[in-house]
């Protein structure tokens, strides 16, 4: 139960913080079968079970992780600047992030940075700011690659999306989740 209350407050916090993340299928199914994993070991085991002192860890971890990433909400970060600010090692991150959001910390910081990228080109008046000057300073230097990774992210291009204007923006959700009631 205690695994199932510490997820489902990490969803929350994560629906909070980073609502756009929950657009994407694939992080979205990720937490959803850790919910459910969480929630069905709950039900079939009729014994109260004991949190190894590794998930707690675990937890703990992640729970600096989340307010180091909220103390820097538009910078670039990379890996190792994060283990080294949070005082863990990246193999512990790594299991951390595995075990909580389905995903390695890489991929989660890559999603992040898409994000930031695509808020900054809606905030971003377009005779004053160019797709390669927002890409770079979030930290993207293949310029092309990063143009074919927000294309399949956001299905539309980034000087789409700087070119829109506010009245049309809307987001294309394929589903409708209830993680946090």
């Amino acid at each position: 139960m205690s695994r199932f209350l510490n997820l489902h407050a990490i969803a929350g916090g994560l629906a909070k913080s980073a609502p756009d993340l929950f657009t994407q299928p694939e992080v979205a199914h990720a937490i959803e079968q850790h919910l459910l994993h969480a929630l069905i070991n709950c039900l079939a085991d009729c014994e109260a079970s004991n949190i190894g002192t590794g998930l707690l860890r675990h937890g703990i971890i992640l729970g600096r992780f989340e307010e180091y990433l909220e103390a820097n909400p538009n910078t670039p970060l990379h890996l190792s600047e994060v283990c080294a600010a949070i005082g863990v090692a990246e193999r512990t991150l790594r299991a951390a992030c595995e075990e909580h959001l389905g995903m390695g910390p890489i991929r989660y910081l890559t999603l992040r940075r898409m994000h930031l990228v695509r808020h900054a080109l809606r905030q971003a008046a377009p005779d004053a700011k160019t797709v390669t000057q927002v890409a770079t300073a979030h930290g993207f230097c293949e310029l092309g690659r990063f143009a074919v990774a927000y294309r399949q992210m956001f299905d539309e291009s980034p000087i789409a999306t700087l070119r829109k204007t506010p009245d049309s923006w809307q987001e294309k959700v394929s589903r409708p989740l209830k993680l946090v009631s």
